[in-house]
């Protein structure tokens, strides 16, 4: 295991190495940068000129757009890396290392308990689908798992924000506290804010659940189904076993072998925010300063972000294959 371990971690070395590399070329190929989104109306009126706009890109060190340009901006990026630092944001002002604490709690939180609620409904859900093939339910939980997997983010948001936030007053609209609201620095207080923060977190929780559970429900059904018609189930039924506990104890561990590899996307999802949900919600997590830095071309903040993610996805990765071969005694891992 550690051997297998060791290696891993000296490929995923490289791996980040390629990936840093297709990021920061895709980000300084991009036909707009930081500067000309940020002085775009002081050039249109003529307050500054386009000669004054190099020299501020220059002073970023985004001037050149050559591939010698690029070459040299990346080698610097490496260099700040290998001493710890992912450099100034642009677009924030901040260190990037302490714009993605700062604001990664909140992305946190709302991923953690969209993937809980995701898991506890999908899971019993597609177990329930499968051990009712083709009844009415398994075509209920069916249609459900197709309008989950086919509507938009930014659609169905739109709706909810629609139906129980404009029409029915039941939830806000954006944001993540009352606008005016001000809560005293005491026991009560700290539960009122965090109530109100509760109060605006179920429209993008409720959004994140209901459109990411399809695709798990329908995995969790495919498995079951599966599973149910190995010879162990049918040795099982005919030992005089209730239904149910075939399918709970002896169908539940086997199905569930699969979805270890799921593991691998939680981890990022978890802290990377969610972009589209947090921008239409308003909400200022992780997901939403990146999108408005991707936008703005704030290359450290792109660069740092994505590799952070990147991290995330290579440790889930370790993660879900070492989980797999707990749950199954038949994958070793020692290659």
């Amino acid at each position: 295991m550690l051997k297998y371990i060791i290696k891993r971690i000296l490929i995923s070395i490289l791996v980040l190495f390629g990936v840093s590399v297709i990021i920061y070329t895709l980000v300084r190929m991009m036909p707009n940068d930081y500067v000309d989104t940020k002085f775009a109306s002081q050039l249109q009126s003529g307050t500054i000129t386009q000669e004054e706009i190099q020299k501020f890109k220059d002073l970023y060190g985004i001037g050149d757009k050559s591939l010698a340009g690029i070459t040299k901006g990346y080698l610097r990026w490496i260099g700040n890396l290998c001493k710890g630092e992912l450099g100034n944001s642009f677009k924030y002002e901040k260190p990037v290392s302490k714009v993605i604490v700062e604001n990664m709690g909140i992305s946190f939180t709302i991923a953690l308990i969209a993937t809980v609620l995701q898991f506890l409904i999908a899971i019993p859900l597609g177990i329930s689908s499968a051990t009712h093939q083709y009844s009415v339910r398994d075509y209920l939980v069916t249609i459900f798992t197709m309008i989950g997997l086919s509507l938009p983010t930014y659609f169905f948001a739109a709706i909810l924000i629609k139906v129980f936030a404009v029409d029915l007053g039941w939830f806000p609209t954006i944001g993540l506290l009352s606008p005016g609201k001000t809560f005293p620095d005491t026991f009560a207080g700290w539960w009122a804010e965090f109530f109100d923060k509760a109060h605006h977190l179920v429209l993008p929780v409720t959004v994140s659940v209901l459109l990411s559970i399809g695709g798990l429900m329908r995995y969790t059904r495919t498995n079951t189904l599966e599973v149910l018609n190995a010879d162990y189930i049918r040795t099982a039924r005919a030992k005089g076993l209730s239904e149910r506990k075939v399918i709970y104890v002896h169908a539940f561990r086997n199905t569930m072998i699969p979805l270890a590899t799921l593991l691998a996307g939680i981890l990022p999802s978890l802290f990377g925010g969610m972009m589209i949900t947090e921008q239409v919600f308003g909400i200022d997590g992780i997901g939403r300063l990146a999108y408005n830095a991707l936008n703005d071309g704030d290359v450290p903040f792109v660069m740092g972000y994505n590799m952070f993610l990147a991290v995330l996805t290579i440790i889930g990765t370790l993660f879900s294959d070492i989980m797999y071969s707990i749950v199954d005694p038949r994958v070793k891992l020692d290659k």
